[in-house]
């Protein structure tokens, strides 16, 4: 059975009595043809079964792909289940609508080391999404000839970030849980490395935590805690390589059950608070009134259940991520720019999940 040749741009251009680049600019460049003329070249396109210019031709052609790349270190599934990651995700669209180009996602699992994905992604610059300091993706990202602007972590001196900082943020909500006179506190925190781990941690593995974000939100409650003669060593530490409610749930469990005289328990995210609230209800604990629950994100699902939490504009760091990288006026022919940090505001929302603890005598005799 004899089957008919699919029409390529020549015979097209020869159908229409046209040139190549008429042709050609009725699928890359519209604004140089006539409303009539491209409905006419689209049109015999159809009839003849052309599909239109060959993508990756045009690639190697232009040299550019049309999309950026974004790295993250979860399933794929993780950037629509998350409300954070949803919500960067949302914002680098955002900024890719507006230049007119394409998001690719490069989920890598923590604990793998395949980066071939990275090597062969067809993008023109990457967005890595939080991973660690010592993840081979990102080393592989940083091996491609394309710019990088990291979003939260890790801190590279030479590449691009955005983020809020951390430190300050964290800080500003010890004071707060200082001042209503908390003392007997404990951490729920999101993962350390890239090794699966869950239960206490150690000050040592506190300190050497890959994770950048995670290590600077320790290090900065243990300052501001010590200045009140908490002895950062005995504050108990749970931390949980998921990151789900259920983990937050299990977590507070684990830390409570072993230290019930805890007042508070400081959450370094939403989903981990929300999770804790979750388990204080099980134990019958009224919160805050016999234990306060905090967290860090500013999620909807956060603001709903009235958390206290810090608040940050996680769309914002998608969509000003987004705008870096594809700045065209950063990229000159004098060479790559120096590295930029854009420092994202933070705000501290005292909820109903605070108050001060309960004194000796409420304890015994009730609130």
């Amino acid at each position: 059975m004899r089957t008919r040749r699919q029409a390529t741009l020549a015979s097209l251009a020869a159908e229409l009595g046209v040139s190549r680049t008429t042709v050609s600019n009725a699928y890359n460049r519209p604004d140089q043809l006539s409303p009539e003329l491209r409905h006419r070249v689209l049109e015999t396109a159809r009839k003849l079964g052309y599909p239109g210019p060959d993508p990756v031709a045009r690639s190697l052609r232009t040299r550019k792909a049309g999309a950026i790349g974004l790295l993250l270190t979860e399933n794929l599934s993780y950037a629509f289940r998350d409300p954070a990651a949803l919500g960067v995700l949302e914002g680098l669209a955002l900024a890719c609508e507006d230049a007119g180009v394409g998001v690719q996602l490069l989920p890598a699992r923590p604990g793998t080391s395949d980066v071939a994905g990275v090597h062969r992604a067809g993008v023109d610059g990457f967005v890595v999404y939080s991973v660690p300091d010592d993840d081979p993706h990102l080393l592989a990202v940083l091996q491609r000839p394309v710019p990088t602007v990291i979003i939260d972590q890790p801190v590279l001196p030479e590449i691009d970030r955005v983020g809020p900082d951390d430190a300050a943020a964290i800080t500003t909500l010890a004071y707060h849980l200082i001042e209503l006179g908390h003392r007997e506190i404990g951490v729920l925190c999101m993962r350390l490395s890239r090794e699966r781990r869950d239960g206490f941690v150690s000050l040592a593995r506190q300190r050497e935590a890959h994770y950048h974000v995670q290590r600077t939100r320790l290090i900065a409650l243990a300052e501001a805690f010590e200045t009140v003669g908490v002895d950062w060593s005995t504050v108990p530490v749970v931390e949980r390589f998921e990151h789900t409610l259920d983990d937050g749930a299990s977590a507070a469990r684990q830390l409570l059950d072993a230290n019930p005289q805890v007042t508070a328990l400081i959450c370094t995210s939403d989903i981990l608070a929300l999770g804790a609230l979750a388990e204080a209800q099980r134990r019958s604990l009224r919160v805050p009134a016999d234990l306060t629950v905090t967290g860090f994100d500013g999620i909807d699902a956060a603001e709903h259940a009235g958390l206290t939490t810090v608040s940050q504009s996680v769309r914002e760091k998608g969509r000003s991520a987004g705008e870096l990288l594809l700045d065209p006026t950063r990229r000159t022919n004098a060479g790559p720019p120096s590295a930029q940090v854009i420092t994202l505001e933070t705000e501290l929302w005292t909820g109903k999940t605070s108050a001060p603890p309960r004194t000796a005598e409420q304890h015994w005799f009730g609130p």
